[in-house]
Order: C-alpha cells, then structure tokens, then sequence
C-alpha cells in the first residue's frame, strides 16, 4: 500500500519486486530482445507534457528496453496511466496508440478554452500566451481571487478529459509496469505516492491539482494539491520496489536558466522552475549519497544498491519556452513539442543506450558542483 511518506532512498531498504525474465516470463509482451530495463521518471508541466509523450513514442518504437516501472506528477502522471493502459491492450503499439489519442483530445478540448494565442502571437510563430486576453484576464484572477470563491462548483474539463480517456480498471490491472503518482499533502506539505489499487481519476487529478487554480483534491479525509511541490517527479519507490538499477528521468524544467528574470512573468516562471525541481535535486543528492557509502564499504550492498540515472531532455528547444505556454494546447505546439521529445530521446539511445545496466549518463556530483545539467541538444 501506498502512504505518506518522506522517506528518501538514504533511508532504508525494502522488499523488491523480482524481476521478470526475458523472452516472456509472467510478461505477455515482454521479449528477448529486452535484455535492459529501466524506471521512468515523467516530470509535470501542462501541455509540454507533450514533449513527454514524443520521448515514450520513441521508446516505444525502438523497443529495446523493458520499463519495469514508472512514476509522474501532474501531466508526467497523465502520461503514465495512459502509457500502462495502452501496454495492457496492446504493448508497446498499444501505448503508442492511447498516448496519441489523448493529446489529440487534449488538444480538441483546448479549442474551447478562452485562452488562446493572440493573433499577434500567431503572426511572430510566439507559442507564448503571454499577449493572450483571456490568459492575462485568468492569470490575474488567480492571483487575487481563490478558486474557492472563482471556481465554487469546482469545474475542470481536464478531469472530465481523463476520466472519458482512461480506462482505469486496466490500468490497476496492468501488471507488466508499476505505477506510481505523487501528489503533495497539503495539511502536512510531504509527498504522498499513490500505487496499486490506489491509482484512481482522484489520485491523477491530485497530482495535477494546481492550488490556484482548483480546490484540494479530497480522498479519503485528506487534501492534495500538485505533486510537483514534493516530487517533481518522485524517484524513491524505483529504488525500494523496481528490480531495475536504472532511472531514466525526462525533464521538461530546467534546472539552470542562465540570465537575472526581470519581468514578473519571467520572476514568477524562475520561481516555480526552482519549486518544482527541488525535490528532485534532493532525491538526486540522496542518490549519490548512498553510491558514495557503497564505494567507501560503509553499506551493505545486500541492503542497498547503486542506481544509474540518465535524463532524456532538450536543453536548447525547451528553454525558450515560457511558463505560459504550458497552457497551450494548440494541435501545432503539441507536435511540434512531441517532434522535439522524438528527437531527444532518439539522441539518447543512439549515446547512451551502452551505458544502460552498466552506468550513470550523468553526474550527480558535478551536478552540485556548477554543471546542474547533462551536457547535450
């Protein structure tokens, strides 16, 4: 059972789940051909989650790699349980299948909404909202006035999105991938995951509940807003229960952004970047905390292992995009995000698929020490 947690991989040890064999196993599509096998990590961040999705298309496509298990927040959650209903019908074509269909709903749904690009931002090909009416008009609102008293029947078509989109049934009963969601306790301010059974519309829409925006997400007597505060995304469950040493983490936040904000928009965009990636610098910390005890003979390695960890990103392309933008969810901006999660992840198994089971891609350390991103496109 999924509970409250703070724990950290420096913390202890559990019980992992056995890895199943190559060539089929308990694994209906599981093959051969998948020798290595990873956890994925799914950062939050609105429609540039769509970058996600074009990584998972690739994956999928090349096909060497077994995903043993897999965590989100926010959009990242989104694309898990979509990802793992697709696997149950279908593997991998299936999860390519229902990850295609959901943005092109998001998209659909989106061509309703009152925030739209201005026609100004339309000519200069700016993805930005930022000159957008109805963006400026909501996004002052927001910060003035609570969704409790803006929003009192607490309306939000994305969850009616999801809930027609997912089957949740099949993705409890996906038994191939764990699933794990983190979304943040609101009266306590630590990470909750949910797994299992636990995996519910109510879980997915508390890991994307931006408390601006919507009323805390109620499940069973306890609020939650947006995982992205405590685990953005979580990374603590891989290393108790996945038999996979791996970690792969897409990142649509960047760590770094080179410049002083000036602007408020840009201040508050720096703001939330630095929020949303804490938590996930802090588990990286714990990570190479427990690989240097490991090197220096101080822990049992019958207790704890060292994970690797890769990051699938777009330094250059993503960087460019403000904050606003993640509430576009134009067809046009949603592919081209995707195109650009394509090639990333394209990038990366063309460098990196040899250091998978074997290696880091990164350092964790010179992370800390003034090179906060891996090197790359």
């Amino acid at each position: 059972m999924a509970a409250e947690s703070a724990k950290t991989p420096a913390s202890g040890a559990r019980r992992r789940r056995a890895a199943p064999k190559a060539g089929g196993g308990s694994s209906p599509h599981r093959k051969a051909k998948h020798q290595k096998s990873i956890n994925l990590a799914l950062q939050g961040g609105g429609s540039h989650g769509a970058f996600t999705w074009g990584v998972l298309d690739k994956l999928f496509e090349d096909d060497r790699v077994w995903i043993e298990a897999i965590s989100g927040t926010s959009a990242g959650a989104m694309n898990a349980v979509v990802t793992a209903q697709g696997l149950y019908e279908n593997g991998p074509a299936g999860a390519r299948r229902r990850l295609d269909e959901f943005w092109r709903a998001v998209s659909k749904a989106g061509q309703s909404s009152p925030i739209q690009r201005s026609i100004w931002a339309q000519m200069t090909g700016d993805w930005s909202l930022e000159t957008s009416p109805g963006y400026r008009f909501f996004n002052a609102l927001s910060g003035l006035v609570s969704p409790y008293d803006f929003n009192p029947g607490n309306i939000n078509p994305l969850r009616d999105l999801v809930g027609a989109m997912v089957d949740f049934d099949k993705v409890r009963a996906s038994g191939e991938m764990a699933v794990y969601i983190a979304a943040t306790t609101v009266e306590t301010g630590r990470v909750r995951i949910f797994e299992g059974e636990e995996i519910t519309l109510d879980s997915v829409m508390a890991s994307a509940c931006l408390p601006q925006l919507f009323k805390a997400v109620e499940i069973d007597g306890k609020h939650y807003w947006d995982g992205g505060f405590m685990g953005n995304p979580p990374l603590y469950p891989f290393f108790y229960d996945s038999p996979a040493r791996d970690i792969v983490i897409v990142q649509i936040n960047p760590v770094v952004r080179e410049g002083e904000p000036r602007t408020a928009a840009e201040i508050t965009n720096r703001m939330n970047e630095i929020t949303f990636n804490s938590a996930l610098l802090h588990e990286l910390r714990s990570i190479d905390f427990v690989a240097r005890l490991l090197e220096d003979g101080k822990l049992d390695p019958a207790q704890y292992r060292k994970m690797n960890v890769h990051i699938i990103h777009s330094r250059k392309r993503m960087r460019p995009l403000d904050a606003s933008s993640k509430m576009n969810s134009e067809w046009a901006f949603l592919k081209h995000l995707f195109e650009i999660g394509r090639y990333a992840a394209t990038n990366w198994l063309r460098r990196y698929y040899d250091d998978v089971g074997e290696r880091s891609s990164i350092d964790i350390r010179e992370m800390f020490q003034g090179r906060p991103e891996p090197k790359g496109d």
